[in-house]
């Protein structure tokens, strides 16, 4: 029976023991605390062993200038567009300004220019209308044409000759139609234009008048008279 016990002690079939070492807790934790903290360290140690292997810490400071740098000139290139875009419209203001001028004065230019034609046009009107000598009243430069119909546009000169010291005359100017109405001879009987003058040298005088239906003008006359009705000038135009 004793022989049966110790054979089943030491056989394969007999229970398993454990043998623990009874560590307390504190020491425990202050061990694995040290097995951390090195394992940290360790870790920091190779961390930077790479960086300095590698160039990346004076690379770092490197691209922080070089960042620095670039957002200076950025700043730099930044006030130079905003001073270049104030340039830029001030430019533009005075080169509108500069338009609407130039504009102005085509228009100036333009509106004298067409002023000129015209003084050139009565003083050629005038030129061939001033006589060489003589004295008195006259009618001059009659001038007649239709322009529209039953319309009749006209023009004429007036001049009182003599010198410069004339007295002012004063009167009127009449103008009186002819023609054919209806297949009948026909002449006015009434004016059909009359204007008070007032002048001393010369009086440009022109008009239009409306012609009388389903009749034709064969001739125009101009008569000047004086303030108590005494025809003074006068000229007759056929058509």
């Amino acid at each position: 029976m004793r022989w049966r016990l110790i054979r089943r002690r030491l056989s394969i079939s007999s229970p398993r023991m454990a043998v623990r070492s009874h560590l307390p807790w504190p020491l425990r934790w202050a061990v694995a605390a040290l097995m951390l903290g090195f394992s940290a360290a360790l870790a920091l140690w190779a961390f930077e062993f790479g960086r300095n292997i590698a160039g990346l810490s004076q690379g770092g400071r490197q691209s922080g200038e070089q960042l620095a740098l670039l957002r200076q000139q950025l700043d730099d290139a930044k006030h130079e567009r905003d001073a270049a875009q104030a340039v830029s419209n001030s430019a533009d203001s005075l080169l509108k300004a500069e338009r609407v001028t130039q504009q102005r004065l085509a228009e100036q230019v333009k509106s004298l220019e067409t002023e000129n034609l015209a003084l050139k046009d009565d003083l050629g009107f005038f030129e061939r209308l001033l006589p060489a000598s003589g004295s008195g009243l006259s009618v001059r430069g009659l001038q007649v044409e239709t322009s529209a119909p039953g319309q009749l546009r006209f023009q004429l000169l007036i001049m009182q000759q003599g010198g410069r010291n004339q007295p002012e005359f004063k009167g009127r100017v009449e103008l009186l139609l002819s023609g054919v109405r209806d297949g009948r001879p026909w002449a006015d009987t009434v004016p059909h234009f009359t204007q008070p003058l007032a002048f001393k040298q010369y009086r440009r005088v022109e008009g239009q008048v409306s012609l009388p239906a389903n009749s034709t003008v064969k001739q125009v006359q101009v008569r000047v008279l004086d303030e108590v009705g005494q025809v003074r000038a006068g000229q007759v135009q056929p058509m």
